[in-house]
């Protein structure tokens, strides 16, 4: 009887996320706001790579918006960031090569490998910038993800403006797409749970 009641539960939620605009407004109102203006540095956070070693949509989003905040001079450096891999380039690197054949300067180009989490994308970037005398910033990565990774920055001292790129523009609307934004709602709503557990949000 119990397995039935779940299952049933299980059933009417997926119904309710694919058919409804509930997670359309549970995602509204985890999305931050553009803030863009001049900074010490562009940073742009990691979204992974395809087993090929080419860039997911995620990180190509993030890395071209990058780019082109680079190209309208909002600042003089851009911060990849990335996992490394056990076979080929990192995703900085990849992110790098990119930034370079759309016309970055290799001097405005910066690489931080190895970061696998957000929080280890501030440590890492933290020695780089502060290096630099980089102590504001503009991050780029997905207007869900901006929250944490914004408090995650202003908790290592930085300044911190928000570049947000989204998969797609206004609200999911088919089946099909709200059980992918259902997805990164609850990566998302799971990390900053898990964050806050560690004292870091």
């Amino acid at each position: 009887m119990i397995l039935r009641l779940v299952g049933l539960a299980v059933v009417v939620g997926v119904m309710a996320v694919a058919f409804t605009p509930a997670v359309n407004i549970v995602a509204q109102s985890l999305r931050e706001s553009e803030r863009i203006d001049r900074a010490d540095a562009i940073v742009v956070l990691g979204g992974g790579l395809q087993q090929d070693g080419s860039l997911t949509d995620a990180s190509l989003r993030r890395a071209v918006h990058g780019i082109v905040l680079y190209r309208r001079q909002f600042s003089a450096v851009i911060v990849f960031l990335g996992p490394s891999r056990r076979v080929g380039p990192p995703e900085d690197a990849v992110r790098a090569a990119l930034a370079r054949n759309l016309g970055v300067a290799e001097a405005g180009i910066v690489t931080v490998p190895g970061a696998r989490t957000t929080w280890e994308e501030v440590e890492r970037a933290r020695g780089v910038l502060a290096a630099r005398g980089a102590r504001r910033v503009l991050v780029v990565t997905d207007s869900q993800h901006m929250y944490r990774a914004r408090r995650l920055f202003e908790r290592a001292g930085f300044q911190v403006l928000a570049a947000p790129v989204d998969e797609v523009s206004g609200a999911a609307r088919s089946p099909e797409d709200r059980l992918r934004l259902a997805r990164r709602v609850g990566e998302e709503l799971a990390a900053r749970l898990y964050y806050r557990a560690l004292g870091q949000l």
